[in-house]
């Protein structure tokens, strides 16, 4: 961290209590604003304390909002916790619109491309894949026995640790009658390695296998909403063709995915090919007419190349998973800046997790393009959270326990911060799941705070790169976007390099500016979105995947 710097920050001017940026002890003394005090107690990196005494029911502010009220009367210097304090967001209601913003300077990148992978319908793909999808869950087991017959001779196996003879090793040792302390004590770190074969399709980036747990047996309108969100995978600029295998009798049925393909693109022209098991009798022959239609729609999908595009074909997922209290003044700003960016340069970007947007429904609402947008953004907040409290588990119980232990203490210091991965630029459209979000500009999608169920959405909704901040570490990719990770401070980047891309803790080492690291994060999208570099989920293989019941989820 830069000596000279303050080791606390004022997040807005607006704002009564500060953060730490390092641990500060007990009785550190605070020079701020023309103010000296001691501090209370020791503050750990990442957490808040009050700047003057405050008193019981007090508001408490941050990001220039609401984030809570006091339990009880703190004086100057005193470590906000979970014990003196609670949520509280302020209301909203439909306001005047605003829709002025400071456009910013993208001379450096308003003649750059990347190469990707031209779509009939206009769209461009950051990438070339092939989808098994199972229409029902009844279908899980023969899109394995798909995936067992192809990944490995197609040379789509991930190249990764091979375990199994360090496991040999630990039942050589226990056969000899080896302690549970000598057992503990065997090294698997140098596990073999398995090596990714060559790729038959050269063009083709992956098959991927999709498996879920949905399609019958809940509610007509969660299968239906299944239907809509693999529709959005298969008309997906990143995926090439699909392979579809269904049971028959479900009540995610074939003509009602055809239905909600039809409506995401009219023109639809990519080979799809439907099975449904209870139509070709027994698994073999289901097998040999999947397996065929397989292969012969990878020899089409091989004959696609990357072409350049200008980076207004860029569709980037914004989302966070495992959010510190340094997400909302590291990397949350680096993407908003990297998202203004974007929508200047004529691209999209969309912003999901609404149970993440409480207590800042009021700037978005007003920053919506008309009243209609505005109005359908307050009805989705005010339904989902009423369906939330019905089911006793409001959006106030959204953190985790790793994000109060690290400064996340109530949702809407959460939210606030998660919210700065919009930017700041009027929002162009709300969307609903799993409707695709089309419009160029800031697109808010409706979905749970869950970052795999969140993230899974995204993508059907077009995102054709996702941008993932995680203070605390997270794996979470995606079978067919790449999910780039972004870390909000160097100890976790530094401790999990292996899942995390880029590290946004150089903006509170002082290191670089917000916008130095936006410039730094869009060079190295263009990198990822031309399949010149492989961003770490994608190299792991981390392929999740996780249709959102439309009950709770938070």
């Amino acid at each position: 961290m830069d000596k000279n710097r303050q080791p606390y920050v004022l997040i807005h001017p607006k704002d009564n209590v500060l953060v730490a940026l390092r641990d500060l002890p007990q009785g550190e003394i605070i020079d701020f604003a023309g103010l000296q005090f001691p501090l209370a107690h020791a503050v750990a990196a990442k957490h808040k304390f009050t700047i003057n005494a405050m008193l019981k029911d007090d508001e408490v502010l941050m990001y220039g909002v609401l984030v809570g009220k006091l339990n009880y009367d703190l004086p100057q210097g005193e470590l906000i916790t979970t014990d003196n304090l609670r949520h509280a967001a302020e209301g909203y209601q439909l306001g005047e619109r605003k829709l002025a913003w400071e456009k910013p300077d993208v001379s450096y990148f308003s003649n750059k491309t990347f190469n990707g992978f031209h779509r009939s319908n206009g769209t461009v793909g950051t990438a070339n894949h092939w989808l098994v999808i199972p229409l029902v869950f009844c279908e899980n087991r023969n899109v394995l026995t798909l995936k067992s017959a192809l990944e490995e001779k197609l040379g789509y196996q991930i190249e990764s640790k091979d375990y199994s003879d360090k496991v040999d090793e630990l039942i050589a040792k226990y056969q000899n009658g080896a302690s549970v302390d000598e057992l503990l004590q065997v090294d698997l770190s140098s596990a073999k390695q398995n090596r990714q074969s060559k790729r038959l399709f050269e063009n083709v980036d992956g098959v991927k296998f999709l498996n879920h747990d949905m399609g019958c047996g809940g509610t007509r309108m969660d299968s239906d909403a299944l239907c809509g969100l693999l529709a959005g995978y298969i008309t997906h600029p990143n995926v090439a063709g699909a392979t579809i295998l269904s049971l028959g009798c479900q009540h995610a049925q074939a003509s009602i995915l055809r239905n909600e393909i039809a409506k995401r693109d009219p023109q639809f022209d990519k080979p799809l090919y439907i099975f449904e098991q209870q139509f070709e009798g027994t698994e073999q022959e289901l097998m040999q007419k999947a397996i065929k239609a397989t292969f012969a729609g990878l020899t089409i999908a091989n004959q696609q190349t990357r072409q350049p595009a200008a980076l207004n074909k860029l569709c980037i997922g914004l989302e966070c998973g495992g959010s510190d209290g340094f997400s909302g003044i590291s990397a949350n700003p680096a993407l908003g800046y990297l998202s203004d960016m974007l929508v200047t340069l004529g691209g999209s970007v969309i912003l999901s997790e609404f149970p993440e947007l409480c207590g800042v429904e009021q700037e978005l609402s007003d920053r919506c393009i008309d009243v209609p947008t505005a109005n359908k953004f307050m009805e989705l907040m005010t339904t989902y959270n009423a369906k939330a409290e019905a089911d006793g588990s409001g959006f106030y119980m959204n953190p985790s326990p790793g994000n109060i232990r690290d400064g996340l203490i109530t949702d809407a210091i959460k939210s606030a911060g998660a919210a700065k991965k919009g930017g700041t630029s009027p929002v162009a459209a709300v969307i609903d799941y799993p409707e695709l979000a089309n419009q160029p500009g800031l697109n808010l999608l409706c979905t749970p705070g869950n970052d795999v169920e969140s993230t899974t959405a995204e993508v059907a909704a077009g995102a054709n790169i996702v941008l993932f901040t995680t203070g605390l570490g997270t794996p979470t990719g995606n079978p067919i976007t790449p999910v780039i990770k972004l870390s909000t401070n160097t100890k976790t980047f530094e401790k999990m390099p292996d899942i995390i891309d880029i590290n946004c803790g150089t903006i509170i080492d002082g290191q670089e500016s917000i916008e130095e690291a936006a410039h730094r994060i869009l060079d190295y999208v263009i990198e990822v979105a031309s399949g010149n570099e492989l961003p770490k989920a994608v190299q792991l293989g981390q392929d999740d995947f996780i249709p959102w019941r439309r009950g709770v989820s938070l």
